[in-house]
C-alpha cells in the first residue's frame, strides 16, 4: 500500500535531472542609440524581441578568435543589419544564469555604447527575431525585460548627455 501514497507526492518533487555540468559563455552587444529625426535632444534605443516575446538588446557569443567589440559590432549587423556604428566605449557586463538540461549556464556579456550610422531605419531582423525598432528611451527602458540592461540603459543616457554624443 505504500506505492498509491508515494504517487499521490511525486508531483511534489521536481523531475529534473541534477546539474552534471557548469558552462561558461562569454556574450557581447550593444545599446544602440540615434537621435530622433524630428528633435535631436530626443534619443532613440533599437531593441529586438526575441523568440519568446522578450525586447532585449543585440546581442551574441564571443567567437574564437575575437574581441567583446569585434562580437558587439558583428552581432549588431547580423541581428539588425546595421553595418556602419560607431563603437563608443564599454558601459558595463551583465551576468545571466539558466538551466539548459543537465547543465547550469553561467553567461556573462560585454555591453558597449554604440552610436548608429548611415540609414538607421534599414535595420532588418533575423528570422528567429519576433520583432525589432527603434523606440524612444522612456518606452525602451519601459520594454527592456532585463534590469540590468536598463541599468546600463540609465548610463548610456546619461553619457551621451554628458558627452554630447
Amino acid at each position: 500500500m505504500v506505492a498509491p501514497r508515494l504517487d499521490k507526492f511525486k508531483k511534489y518533487f521536481n523531475r529534473k535531472s541534477s546539474i552534471q555540468e557548469i558552462v561558461r559563455e562569454p556574450t557581447s552587444g550593444g545599446i544602440i542609440f540615434r537621435h530622433s529625426a524630428e528633435n535631436h535632444d530626443n534619443i532613440e534605443i533599437l531593441l529586438i524581441q526575441d523568440a519568446k516575446d522578450r525586447w532585449t538588446i543585440p546581442k551574441g557569443h564571443i567567437e574564437e578568435g575575437e574581441t567583446a567589440v569585434d562580437t558587439a559590432r558583428r552581432e549588431i549587423g547580423e541581428e539588425a543589419g546595421l553595418k556602419q556604428v560607431d563603437m563608443l566605449g564599454w558601459l558595463g557586463k551583465i551576468h545571466f544564469r539558466y538551466r539548459r538540461i543537465d547543465k547550469l549556464v553561467l553567461m556573462t556579456t560585454q555591453i558597449y555604447l554604440v552610436r548608429a550610422k548611415g540609414d538607421t531605419d534599414a535595420i532588418q531582423k533575423e528570422e528567429w527575431m519576433n520583432g525589432i525598432k527603434w523606440v524612444p528611451f522612456n518606452e525602451a527602458l519601459d520594454l527592456i525585460e532585463y534590469e540590468d540592461i536598463g541599468k546600463l540603459m540609465l548610463l548610456a543616457k546619461r553619457r551621451i548627455r554628458e558627452e554630447g554624443l
